[in-house]
């Protein structure tokens, strides 16, 4: 991860915990978020949506489940679409 994905992935970071109040130290880049690790559920990724919407300014609606698997997922994709 370089050093631009890095400073997204720990803004995103701070989303998950501010929004949803989960645990900082639980939220290592490649824990799964929506399973055995984390245990989010699809209520959750609209705030994760809204929250990188209102942050980045990209929009996540209607992405691919693929790209929200991972803090790391979820930065990589920011970091491709910030400029589109």
């Amino acid at each position: 991860m370089d050093a631009k994905q890095r400073e997204l992935a720990d803004k995103i970071k701070n989303i998950l915990v501010e929004n949803l109040r989960l645990p900082e130290e639980d939220l290592t880049d490649d824990a799964k978020l929506f399973g055995d690790d984390i245990g989010l559920d699809s209520v959750d990724s609209l705030e994760i949506i809204a929250g990188i919407d209102q942050e980045f300014g990209v929009s996540m609606m209607g992405v691919d489940r693929e790209h929200f698997q991972t803090i790391t997922t979820l930065s990589a994709y920011v970091l491709a679409n910030l400029e589109n």
